[in-house]
């Protein structure tokens, strides 16, 4: 499991609890995105069958979290917004090295480091929102995440030396914590 080496202040997540409205959009962005993503490695790499079969279910269980929180904003008489460019996430993507084999080893950490943050963040948001179940919902969302994060180690793992990985890791996990210091906090997952 990633170590993240920058902490959310908790006050992000009492903000995100008192506007939930405004945020709900941008988690269903998020999770749309996420599954997209996860079909877009599999297009990418049809040769390494343990990737391809792990972001099948990951794009899947995305897209199921999408429509749960679609479900949600609809209750709430809420609708979807167009997509925006994440800063976090296109920050983070450019850290990603050129050349065939240390793109794909840095595209599964930066992934891994994406679901990191996310959990590290539904987990403040569950912790912050009154018992219910949104609270419940949230605390759900922060498990699978946790879980995904994991995945994208591991798979990296099955594909590269531990000790690349690992070596490697640090290095985005140092860029990550400054990208997020650098970015105004607001009502959104990043």
């Amino acid at each position: 499991m990633p170590e993240l080496k920058f902490k959310t202040p908790e006050e992000w997540a009492k903000n995100i609890a008192s506007a939930i409205d405004v945020f709900l959009p941008d988690h269903a962005a998020a999770e749309k995105k996420a599954s997209s993503m996860a079909m877009t490695m599999v297009v990418h790499y049809p040769d390494k069958p343990e990737l391809v079969s792990a972001m099948i279910d990951l794009a899947l269980e995305e897209l199921s979290h999408f429509r749960s929180v679609v479900k949600i904003m609809q209750a709430r008489g809420l609708t979807l917004l167009p997509d925006e460019k994440d800063p976090y996430v296109n920050a983070l993507r450019r850290q990603a090295r050129q050349g065939e084999s240390v793109y794909l080893l840095d595209r599964l950490l930066i992934a891994g480091i994406i679901e990191a943050r996310g959990a590290e963040r539904f987990g403040l948001i569950a912790e912050a929102l009154p018992d219910g179940d949104l609270r419940r919902f949230y605390a759900a969302i922060t498990r699978s995440e946790q879980a995904h994060e994991d995945l994208f180690l591991q798979l990296a793992e099955t594909y590269f030396d531990a000790a690349e990985v690992r070596t490697r890791l640090d290095e985005l996990l140092q860029a990550e914590a400054e990208i997020v210091a650098g970015l105004p906090l607001r009502l959104a997952l990043h």
